[in-house]
């Protein structure tokens, strides 16, 4: 246990970044730079396709081929869990707590570059966005870094979305499908681009983000189909759990989290009680059908153009999605179903069959892409570019993830939470509430059903790990809270119209 918990810290010390304060140097070989195509979906967790066998009925063909004919990261988490932190650490390279854009109400602050300005101005990229843009700001208006753009305010809508296309509203009708229109728009990007440059195209889905609303073609297949619930939906000796008390510790489950089972994001009221379970897992598994048939309209037509032996296509999730997993839905949690996502990259001579196992995270995204148009990645960057990984390079790597999820008064069930994970540990600790913190054997215990903190065999991997993430904070100035003013009355349904 001694070795294994060196080996761990020795691990974590070395995993700080080596790369990130790369700055350019070497002149730009513009004849090996690569087009790139970032498909981003909403609320896709890591194991909702079809090739993983999560879930039998669902079928991605098209995330399958990906993973067939290219790369799948297997391990790729974002750093906050939630839809604006982790688009802004996309964009940026950089955690929530440097880019400040901490929960879903936050602006962008003035002075923040996004990594497609370094294409536009450095290596000579026509760039193209869209699609959600949700990072504080609700307008859909021209997006920073991009030459072309097709976006909506906000969370849009599935059906009869308003686009504004280059500056100009364009209002679809006749039941027009927000996944369908976002492809077509992005078709048209690489049909009038200007083909004697490069290009970066950011397609980024409004699906699966809730309230789930398939297509009409996709709605109802599932609806005869039987639903699988994760062991941990229901605590020992409810008369529908299926784990006794020696395999699930649900005593030192945190107390936020039982709470959490009868609220918004809970599975006994789940949207204050407007749906039912199953219904709502069909409707996602639906749903996510239409990005699955984008990607596959977008890769058929790079193959028709003769456009898909340079361009390397990127397929990601935005955060993950909890199913009754603690009794809980949606994400902010360090689980894994909420902080890991599915990540596939194919094209350009990537690897077939590949199974990249390194660790990612969203902020290694820009300066892997950057790496692609030729650039180095920026100091400061938290990120580190995965390049060489796709390729199955020998490069030294990092064994951790750090997380960290700040507290939002729209929903204040979920506290502050920072975590690090290793391949072997999770350790969650939970700041402002009087509480158990957490820490998970997760390569034994991969559903995260024994929560180890009090067992004194583990005190010593316990107190490394917390010490390895207060070492991350300070390194990276993440040790301030931020905190944000409240709007409107309060929302969670024990306190409703309080303020």
């Amino acid at each position: 246990m001694k070795n294994l918990f060196y080996l761990s810290i020795a691990l974590l010390c070395w995993s700080f970044y080596p790369h990130s304060n790369q700055e350019e140097t070497a002149k730009i070989d513009k004849g090996n730079q690569k087009n790139v195509i970032f498909i981003l979906s909403d609320d896709h967790r890591y194991d909702f396709m079809g090739f993983t066998g999560k879930v039998p009925f669902l079928e991605t063909p098209n995330m399958d081929r990906m993973a067939r004919e290219g790369v799948h990261v297997e391990n790729a988490f974002v750093s906050t869990s939630l839809c604006s932190p982790s688009r802004a650490s996309i964009l940026t390279g950089q955690y929530a707590h440097n880019h400040k854009v901490v929960d879903n109400q936050s602006l962008i602050p003035e002075g923040t570059v996004f990594f497609p300005e370094y294409l536009q101005d450095e290596a000579g990229y026509q760039t193209g966005f869209i699609g959600k843009w949700h990072m504080g700001e609700h307008h859909s208006g021209k997006r920073p870094g991009f030459d072309f753009w097709a976006s909506f305010r906000g969370q849009g809508q599935y059906y009869n979305p308003v686009i504004n296309f280059n500056g100009k509203d364009s209002v679809f009708t006749d039941s027009a499908y927000v996944t369908d229109v976002l492809t077509d728009y992005a078709l048209d990007f690489l049909d009038t681009r200007d083909k004697t440059k490069p290009f970066f195209l950011y397609l980024s889905h409004k699906g699966v983000h809730a309230d789930f609303q398939p297509a009409k073609r996709h709605l109802g297949k599932y609806e005869n189909e039987e639903v699988a619930y994760p062991p941990t939906m229901f605590p020992p000796g409810h008369k529908r759990s299926t784990v006794t008390e020696e395999e699930y510790n649900y005593e030192d489950l945190p107390n936020w989290a039982k709470a959490q089972r009868d609220s918004w994001h809970g599975v006994d009221y789940m949207y204050h009680g407007q749906i039912n379970f199953d219904d709502f897992y069909k409707r996602y598994c639906e749903t996510l059908l239409s990005v699955d048939e984008s990607i596959g309209t977008v890769v058929a037509y790079l193959e028709k153009e003769g456009l898909l032996e340079n361009t390397i296509v990127i397929y990601m999730g935005d955060n993950g999605f909890s199913f009754g997993e603690h009794g809980l839905i949606d994400k902010r949690q360090a689980y894994e179903e909420s902080m890991r996502v599915p990540m596939l990259a194919m094209g350009a001579d990537l690897p077939a069959g590949t199974k990249l196992t390194e660790v990612v995270q969203n902020v290694d995204v820009g300066p892997t892409v950057m790496d692609f148009a030729g650039l180095a990645t920026k100091g400061n960057m938290n990120g580190t570019s995965f390049k060489p990984l796709l390729y199955d390079q020998e490069v030294a790597w990092r064994d951790t993830v750090y997380y960290e999820y700040f507290w939002e008064r729209p929903f204040p069930q979920t506290p502050t939470v920072h975590a690090v994970r290793t391949s072997k540990y999770k350790f969650i600790r939970y700041h402002g509430i009087w509480d158990i913190n957490e820490l998970y054997d997760i390569e034994n215990d991969p559903n995260e059903m024994r929560n180890l903190i009090r067992d004194t065999t583990y005190a010593e991997v316990a107190k490394g790990l917390r010490e390895a993430l207060f070492t991350w904070l300070d390194e990276t100035g993440g040790e301030s809270m931020p905190l944000k003013p409240d709007h409107g009355k309060r929302f969670d349904h024990i306190y409703r119209d309080t303020y």
